[in-house]
């Protein structure tokens, strides 16, 4: 969450007075992700984020706002968008669509233990099920078309090796638009640090920002290949604490099960796409973070390589 659109305290006081949330008492930029602008806002009523959507055409926010609100009010631990005096959960601040949501007390654990990563198993499970009642729908951005789109953008900046690595995924995952899995609304990037805690439990899923209808099960393999990172490798232990938290919630079918080898790939390869593309093609801004590509491309070798199966999950009684 780099911040690309500068906002001043005068600048948010005239926007806030659409809001009933008091006046402007603190406004501080975050420095860490890469997508959108961010700020924590403390007004005299209660603390907020101001996200300013960046590349989100304002013709989609409907869906990642009101999907949001959905989640919220269906008991998911997602905090709810704020909405204007006249109900708006978005409008135009310094030239770009801008919104409020309530800002979460938690903070990202540093080091993911079984206890975490059943609880972000289950809270995704809960958001899964709820996320069944949302009507609307969105391609996913960051779908197999882009994945081709970006293995062309940065073909010129990798070596042979990668390049052909990358190539052989693509091909490897030609047969995605012909799965037959359970769709719905995703997060699509649920790591770390879109999870905040509050002890062992967890208090807010944020960051929306690349929420779309896809496979329910490829959302489990991204968020999977995060928390169950162990230096390149899957973890089967957190792995197996993950998904017994999902599965009590929302069981998996066998035939997910039977493609969660590929899916962990296909996640594998979505985000070393776009580290490499944000590394090698970065959009100017006041503060900018971009996360090292390595990492997911050791994933990527490793998934292919081991091409990990679903373990044994307990039956739920009937």
């Amino acid at each position: 969450m780099s911040v690309y659109t500068t906002v001043s305290a005068e600048d948010l006081d005239a926007w806030l007075a659409r809001y009933a949330v008091g006046t402007l008492a603190e406004l501080a930029p975050i420095a860490s992700g890469i997508e959108n602008t961010n700020y924590f806002v403390t007004t005299t009523r209660g603390r907020y984020v101001l996200t300013l959507y960046e590349r989100l055409p304002a013709e989609d926010l409907p869906f990642y706002l009101n999907l949001m609100a959905h989640l919220a009010r269906n008991g998911c631990e997602v905090p709810a968008p704020e909405p204007d005096r006249t109900g708006a959960l978005f409008s135009i601040l310094n030239g770009k669509p801008a919104g409020l949501v309530a800002r979460v007390d938690g903070a990202p654990v540093t080091a993911p233990d079984a206890r975490h990563c059943h609880a972000v198993g289950a809270s995704l499970g809960r958001l899964h099920l709820a996320s069944q009642g949302y009507r609307a729908r969105l391609t996913n951005r960051r779908g197999p078309a882009w994945w081709r789109q970006a293995a062309r953008a940065v073909r010129p900046f990798l070596t042979a090796d990668q390049n052909a690595t990358i190539e052989a995924e693509l091909a490897f995952q030609q047969g995605w638009g012909r799965l037959k899995l359970p769709k719905g609304a995703i997060h699509a990037d649920l790591f770390v640090d879109n999870v905040l805690f509050a002890g062992d439990r967890v208090a807010g899923i944020i960051d929306f920002g690349f929420a779309a209808t896809d496979f329910l099960a490829y959302d489990i393999a991204i968020a999977v290949n995060d928390w169950c990172d162990a230096d390149g490798t899957l973890d089967a232990e957190l792995a197996a604490a993950f998904l017994a938290g999902y599965h009590a919630l929302r069981p998996l079918t066998d035939e997910e099960r039977a493609q969660w080898p590929g899916l962990l790939r296909a996640a594998a390869l979505r985000f070393w796409l776009s580290r490499l593309y944000d590394l090698y093609l970065p959009r100017p801004g006041e503060l900018t973070h971009a996360h090292d590509p390595a990492r997911f491309e050791r994933l990527l070798r490793d998934r292919a390589g081991a091409m990990p199966r679903m373990p044994e999950l307990p039956c739920r009684p009937t």
